[in-house]
């Protein structure tokens, strides 16, 4: 039974010998003093076809807590239970990259088997660029090799710090292995996997820090806000009122195209392709965001082309374009994804609306599988009322006495 030592046990531990923690993990205290783990099994002789015990080192305590010792102990028993052999499988894993395909080489194949089915290319270059940048000591390592040790050396420096970040590369990295074994490229356990494992020891995500939201302009003040995109030129401010005006995120307003809107029907239907959540998106539009539309109508070149052009041909606008517009609009350090929230807010706070309609408005997915099962449709006539409320609300002035003010100064 494994589990007889712990922390305390083990400093006071200082006669040389060997001490069983169970599931053939024991802690070794060396004469002189040093103490490391090391995992004990049989293995059947060649030469006579007897089992013979043997005896492998996982490393020194000072390298190799309880915890990892237990885990890599577990996996090596998996694998001799398997029929592999746990004495090979660790001298590949210290060798690096000998006794199979690296990790690197597994990682682009597997890129190159799933690309298709991402929404961009974007998409392939963050995967391989995050393990490139943050993973860079699994690569060159065999992928039959990779143990629990290896992962966490990986993910400890970055948990606590860029949590977020970790999370998604864990499951990167669990991926990867996944397909490696897929292939037969390797045996045993995942050691990237979370439930069951690495939740045991790492902290979760929520409990390492609070989530962190994007700050936002309060809905009471919205109106002065857009008075003032209202006054200022530049197609940035447009971007960012008709962003507000639609509660679409800032690369769906920013890659706008003529041909995904419909001025007569006042629907403009976003592509499954720029969404986050891979779905095609309606978006009903009020009066203020067709004004917006018909601003910015002379500046169109192509039935294709962005609603709203960055500086060059065909480039769209920058983020930080919209943000520089905000900033001058008054918005504090509120971001443009934090106006999203602020519209949320306003449909709690100020509006009858049920929750599932704001949801839908801003295109997100419902967590609950069975009220989406009968929920199919995407209240589009009842959302468009929802955005002609919030387009009044958004060009009202701060004032509660004073009148509607106008897109653009006159």
């Amino acid at each position: 039974m494994a589990g007889k030592l712990n922390t305390l046990s083990i400093k006071r531990i200082t006669k040389p010998g060997n001490y069983c923690d169970g599931g053939a993990l024991y802690l070794r205290v060396a004469p002189s003093g040093a103490k490391s783990w090391c995992y004990r099994f049989k293995k059947r002789d060649p030469l006579t076809g007897k089992d013979k015990q043997t005896w492998l080192g996982l490393g020194s305590l000072e390298l190799v807590t309880l915890a990892e010792a237990r885990a890599r102990c577990l996996e090596l028993r998996r694998l001799l239970r398997q029929g592999g052999d746990p004495l090979g499988a660790e001298r590949a894993r210290r060798a690096g990259h000998a006794g199979g395909r690296a990790f690197a080489e597994v990682m682009a194949l597997y890129i190159d088997a799933h690309k298709a089915g991402w929404r961009s290319e974007k998409h392939g270059r963050q995967w391989q660029t995050s393990l490139e940048l943050h993973a860079a000591r699994l690569l060159p390592l065999s992928v039959a090799a990779i143990d629990t040790s290896a992962v966490l050396a990986v993910l400890r420096p970055l948990w606590n710090e860029k949590t977020e970040t970790a999370s998604r590369l864990r499951g990167r990295i669990e991926n990867v292995i996944a397909f490696a074994t897929a292939r037969g490229w390797r045996v045993g356990e995942n050691p990237a996997r979370w439930r069951g494992h690495l939740d045991r020891l790492l902290l979760a995500k929520a409990k390492v820090a609070a989530v962190e939201h994007h700050p936002a302009v309060p809905w009471q003040d919205i109106g002065a806000v857009m008075a003032r995109l209202a006054e200022s030129k530049g197609t940035a401010a447009r971007c960012l009122q008709f962003a507000i005006l639609t509660a679409a995120r800032s690369g769906e307003a920013r890659g706008a195209r003529w041909n995904e809107i419909d001025l007569d029907a006042g629907l403009w239907t976003v592509p499954a392709s720029r969404m986050k959540a891979g779905r095609e998106h309606r978006v009903p539009l009020s009066a203020p965001a067709l004004a917006i539309l018909a601003e910015m109508l002379p500046l169109k070149r192509r039935p294709d082309g962005l609603v709203f052009p960055g500086g060059r041909p065909g480039a769209l606008l920058s983020d930080v374009a919209l943000s520089k517009a905000l900033r001058a609009a008054g918005g504090g350090d509120a971001t443009v994804h934090g106006m999203r929230s602020s519209f949320r807010d306003w449909c709690a706070e100020a509006t009858a609306y049920p929750r599932e309609i704001a949801e839908a408005a801003l295109a997100h997915s419902n967590p609950d599988k069975t009220e989406a099962a009968y929920l199919r449709g995407d209240a589009l006539d009842k959302r468009r009322l929802l955005m002609a409320a919030w387009g009044e609300h958004c060009l009202r002035s701060p004032d509660a006495t004073a009148a509607i003010v106008p897109l653009r100064r006159a």
